[in-house]
Order: structure tokens, then C-alpha cells, then sequence
């Protein structure tokens, strides 16, 4: 799994016009840029990135995420954010619309410090991809060609004005979007739960083989939210009718899926980075659940 991508090597990979602000603090207050989609590679690395992207994608593909892809055939907003892994790949057909950079130093505002991690299209775990109708299109492309001019611009208070730009287009997509991706406040066990999915959620992806998982059993994480473990449980079986030691469960499996599917790291070294004392450990667990050794679970060029 290749390390964490930088604004930079994005840059290396895509040429632009306004290359020149590139620079990780090109507004004062982080980094933003906009321009448009042209030719993109064939598939681009399976990875983080260490920024936020808004893609108005026009043209086939499909998003590779660490545990579904997507096929994208239709006019979308594709959502990319550091806690997130994924890959594009290009289907037949021309490809173009816009790419929106920036960074949190960017986006936040002194009242909501961090408030980017919880917007729902962002948030680990949720939907990442909205697709468009074609008044909806319309407006959007509209709106990002607006900003690309302002870009361009000479207005001392540009930076403002697309920051504002900005969080239009973000909240035309959660409006957009189904209920689903949206936030859903239902009390006590609800806002419990969801502490829970977004810590348990913030241990991934592992990058590096000297990354190892810090909460590993619903104790763990009930030490970690201050509340009793038995509180935790009630409140995660009763929202989501799975208990705690499910989840956690189900979210390692996928990260292990994806680590013998993305790394050529050594089963003791994907063992050990789940948090197995010994890799017979995950041995057990993964053919537990999946029926198969994690060995039969590898690509053959692996």
C-alpha cells in the first residue's frame, strides 16, 4: 500500500496551468485550488491523501475503496478525504469536469476548528459519491467555473469568497444526497454509537507495518469515550442491532482483507498491525470468518 500521497506528488501527477500555486499555503490560511479534469491516468494509486478533493467527474470510471468499488456512469461528485483509501480508474470515453483542492487549515473557521471531519461525505465509512441530475449539473458546473475565475482573479478578498464558494458546493451535495449519508440524531445510544463508529473508523487504514491498532476490544473503547463498557454495548446493540465486539470485528477483517489484497507486507507483520499477539492468532480469526487461510486470500502476483 503506497504511503500517504502529498499535495505535491498530486501535483507531479497532474500538470495544471496555475501550477505555481502548488504550495501547501498558497491562500494565507492553507491551501485551495481549483481547475479542470483532462486526461487521467489509466488507474491512479491505490491511497490517502493528506488533503480534501471534490471531483465533479463527467466521463466513465469506477472508485476503488478498500472494501467496494463503484461504478460511476453518469455525472457525480466524488468526495476524497485523508481518512479515506481509494483508487480511480478510467472507463472508456473522454474525461472532464472540475477538481476542487484544499486543505482543513483552509476550510476551518475559528467558531468550528475540525468541523471537516464530521461532514458526512467525508466521514469514513459513509457514501462518497453523489451523482447529478442534469439541472443539478448545470448549477454545480456553473458554480466551480466561477470559482476557477475567481482563482484567477486580482480581488483581495478572493480566498474569502471561495472558501464561501466552497461550502456552497459542499452543502448542494449533502442536499443532493440520500438520507443516508446524512447525520441522524436519535439521543443518548445514537450519539454514543456514533463516537464509537467514528473512533473505531479513525484507526484506519494502516499504512506502514510499524502502525498498530491502539483500541482493540470494546473496553478499549469505552475507556476511551469514558463511559462503562457494559453502556457502550447497550447503546451499539440497540442502534444497530450488532454489538461492539461485531464491529470491530467486521471493520479488522476488512482492513486485513485489503492489506493481503494492496501490501506485500508478511502475514506476521499484517497480524501484528491488527493488534494479533501471535500471527496463528489472525490465522484463526480470518478463516473464522471467511472460511480460507489469509494466504489462499492473495493475489497470485502478491
Amino acid at each position: 500500500m503506497q504511503e500517504i500521497e502529498t499535495l505535491e506528488e498530486f501535483y507531479r501527477r497532474h500538470p495544471t496551468d496555475n501550477q505555481k500555486v502548488f504550495a501547501e499555503n498558497n491562500t494565507g490560511q492553507g491551501h485551495f485550488n481549483v481547475f479542470m479534469r483532462k486526461a487521467c491516468m489509466v488507474r491512479t494509486p491505490f491511497s490517502r491523501r493528506d488533503f480534501y478533493k471534490i471531483a465533479l467527474v463527467i466521463g466513465n470510471g469506477k472508485m476503488h475503496y478498500t472494501d467496494k468499488q463503484v461504478v460511476i456512469d453518469r455525472p457525480a461528485l466524488v468526495f476524497s478525504s485523508p481518512s479515506v483509501t481509494a483508487s480511480w480508474e478510467c472507463g472508456p470515453g473522454a474525461q472532464t469536469g472540475w477538481f476542487c483542492l484544499f486543505t482543513q487549515a483552509f476550510i476551518d473557521s475559528p467558531q468550528q476548528k475540525g468541523a471537516i471531519q464530521n461532514f458526512p461525505l467525508f466521514k469514513a465509512g459513509s457514501s462518497h459519491i453523489v451523482f447529478l441530475t442534469d439541472s443539478q449539473l448545470v448549477f454545480l458546473s456553473a458554480l466551480l467555473r466561477k470559482m476557477m475565475e475567481e482563482m484567477d482573479s486580482e480581488y483581495p478578498g478572493k480566498y474569502d469568497l471561495l472558501r464561501n464558494y466552497l461550502r456552497i458546493l459542499m452543502h448542494e451535495a449533502l442536499k443532493i444526497a440520500p438520507e443516508s449519508s446524512q447525520e441522524i440524531n436519535a439521543g443518548a445510544a445514537a450519539r454514543i454509537t456514533n463516537q464509537f463508529m467514528e473512533l473505531l473508523e479513525r484507526q484506519f487504514p494502516i499504512d506502514s507495518p510499524g502502525q498498530f491498532l491502539k483500541l482493540k476490544t470494546a473496553n478499549d473503547f469505552a475507556k476511551n469515550l469514558a463511559v462503562h463498557t457494559n453502556h457502550l454495548n447497550r447503546s451499539v446493540k440497540e442502534v444497530t442491532y450488532k454489538t461492539t465486539t461485531q464491529h470491530i470485528s467486521e471493520r479488522v477483517l476488512k482492513e486485513a482483507q485489503a492489506l493481503l489484497k494492496h501490501t506485500d507486507w508478511s502475514i506476521a507483520q499484517i497480524a501484528a498491525g491488527l493488534g494479533f499477539e501471535e500471527p496463528a492468532y489472525f490465522t484463526n480469526f480470518f478463516k473464522k470468518h471467511t472460511g480460507s487461510s489469509p494466504a489462499m486470500s492473495r493475489p497470485v502476483n502478491i
